[in-house]
């Protein structure tokens, strides 16, 4: 606590509201676990069956929350500093590298603990009921956690000191974090059993995610080994490949810490349009489409403001967007494979369950990233001035800006689909709920885009609404999977039918008929709840933007 860093971070962020807010709402969300599957019965069973129940939902929803709401506080920590200038002033200190890393990943890991700390009562409560091992239960799960936490932090400040931008920041870390939680499962879901090198590697790989670890100490069925035994000792290969990653990203993040990263020189580029014949020809023939070519001009039957989106986005240049397309192209007929290999092992509903959760993965990483600075990075640069200068509607400027993401979402969905055409072919009675799923995507792109859009008009920085979309989204993709693991008890199947009918994923999977979602009926139900979100979603955007666009 003598590092002037951990005391400017840490109390800083304590003597804020909305800290002490969150903080109330986390204790109150994990009492809330813990009471509504508490027993009522007089008696209780000796084995301790319910009280693990209610163990493994309190356990889940706390690495839920650590997931959701811990990297935005370290992601936006030395970005900040940089764009504000005062990380010159840090480094012209005596405090030196190491102190000032040490004192935002000591800060951003006391909130991760305070986090923990508020939800000990809870824990408490489970362990009273007996059938919670102290040391592997909840000591061990406690211990994941606390490694989680540590770890989240590490690769935060790395992105963080590699951004240019906060929201960038944000994103990154969102992607990794989400990688590293649940893509890293599915390697070995797809080739467990099969032995030799692959399933090796995938069975390390698995023990990346924090969901392994602890779903090994609750000594449940593997989240990923379709009920093979396994003796790989998962939470300790967590732990070992925890403290790696933690450790490499110290150093990796102490070794940037230095002047040598204000000066990232760029290049000057050039235009093909200036070079010779030959070049140019050259050029034509490496290239589909040349980033160094000098754009046209704009038709004047197109949105200048969707070509400004596009023109001024990372990813919105026609070169990336091919990129971007081809790797989902490849992926998408790398799982058009598996699904013509594994089919004899597996049915078809296993196959187009783990194309659902990879799309909606994508749809869920790239939208907010797209569609929450759609208003507050104009405020925040000084743009919405220039636009509100213009002779455009205030209509016409939300149909450009939201086109701009409605074609990038679309031409990424489009590259997937030829999974969905391998298994009509395999199987062609499967058409009718391929088409429904299809269009589960569709309202899942519209609702998620619309959705952050309103968000992120509702603030004034972009990294702050970046990070309330995400949360909103993730919230609202896994929150409702808490009340479907405890389906049968101490739920019924009504309530979990409800409270899956807000989300995306359980849809698409009821609609292909995965495993533990066949006997739900969410369709069309889940297309007009979205659709009334969306509604109001968008009311909220144009009249905000109305709002915003009044002289002030």
């Amino acid at each position: 606590m003598a590092n002037p860093i951990i005391q400017r971070e840490l109390i800083g962020t304590l003597r804020s509201t909305r800290t002490v807010i969150a903080l109330g709402l986390l204790s109150l969300i994990f009492t809330l676990l813990v009471a509504i599957r508490y027993p009522t019965e007089p008696r209780m069973a000796l084995s301790g069956a319910r009280s693990q129940e209610v163990f493994k939902l309190f356990i889940f929803g706390l690495l839920g929350a650590l997931l959701l709401l811990l990297p935005v506080f370290p992601a936006t920590s030395l970005v900040k500093e940089r764009n504000r200038g005062t990380l010159g002033l840090l480094l012209n200190t005596l405090l030196g590298p190491w102190r000032i890393f040490l004192g935002k990943l000591t800060a951003s890991f006391s909130l991760a603990v305070l986090m923990l700390f508020v939800s000990l009562p809870a824990a408490t409560a489970c362990f009273a009921l007996g059938g919670v091992d102290p040391t592997t239960g909840l000591g061990g799960c406690y211990l994941v956690l606390l490694l989680t936490a540590l770890e989240l932090c590490a690769i935060a400040l790395l992105m963080s000191s590699s951004a240019t931008s906060s929201d960038a920041a944000i994103r990154t870390t969102y992607g990794i974090v989400l990688s590293l939680s649940l893509i890293t499962l599915l390697p070995y879901y797809l080739f467990v059993g099969n032995g030799g090198l692959i399933e090796t590697a995938s069975d390390w790989l698995r023990c990346l995610s924090p969901v392994s670890a602890i779903t090994a100490l609750l000594g449940g069925a593997d989240a990923a080994s379709h009920g093979i035994s396994s003796t790989s000792n998962v939470p300790l290969r967590f732990a070992m490949l925890s403290i790696a990653i933690t450790i490499i990203c110290s150093l990796w993040t102490t070794s940037r810490l230095n002047f040598t990263l204000f000066d990232r020189s760029r290049s000057p580029g050039t235009i093909v349009d200036d070079q010779s014949a030959k070049i140019k020809f050259f050029r034509r023939l490496m290239f589909i489409v040349d980033p160094g070519r000098r754009s046209r001009a704009m038709s004047s039957f197109v949105n200048p403001v969707m070509v400004k989106e596009f023109r001024c986005r990372k990813f919105g240049r026609l070169h990336w967007l091919i990129r971007l397309v081809s790797v989902c192209a490849i992926l998408s007929v790398g799982l058009a494979f598996v699904t013509a290999t594994r089919t004899v092992a597996w049915d078809v509903a296993t196959i187009g369950g783990i194309m659902v959760i990879l799309q909606v993965t994508l749809i869920v990483l790239l939208t907010p990233s797209l569609t929450a600075g759609l208003i507050c990075t104009e405020r925040e640069s000084g743009g919405w001035v220039l636009l509100q200068m213009t002779p455009m509607s205030i209509p016409r400027i939300l149909w450009g800006k939201l086109l701009s993401v409605f074609l990038t979402l679309g031409l990424l969905l489009c590259a997937t689909l030829p999974g969905y055409i391998v298994m009509v072919w395999i199987d062609p009675g499967q058409r009718p709920q391929i088409e429904r799923v299809v269009i589960c995507l569709l309202v899942i792109a519209v609702f998620a885009t619309l959705s952050s859009a309103a968000i992120g008009s509702l603030f004034r920085y972009t990294a702050t609404a970046t990070a309330a979309a995400y949360s909103f989204l993730i919230a609202v993709c896994t929150l409702p999977l808490l009340v479907w693991m405890g389906r049968g008890a101490p739920f019924g199947q009504d309530t979990v039918e409800n409270a899956l009918m807000i989300n995306p994923i359980a849809a698409a999977l009821s609609v292909i008929r995965f495993p533990g979602f066949e006997e739900y009926n969410l369709i069309p139900s889940h297309w007009i709840l979205v659709g009334i979100v969306s509604v109001i979603s968008i009311l909220v955007l144009f009249f905000q933007t109305l709002r915003l666009s009044r002289p002030q």
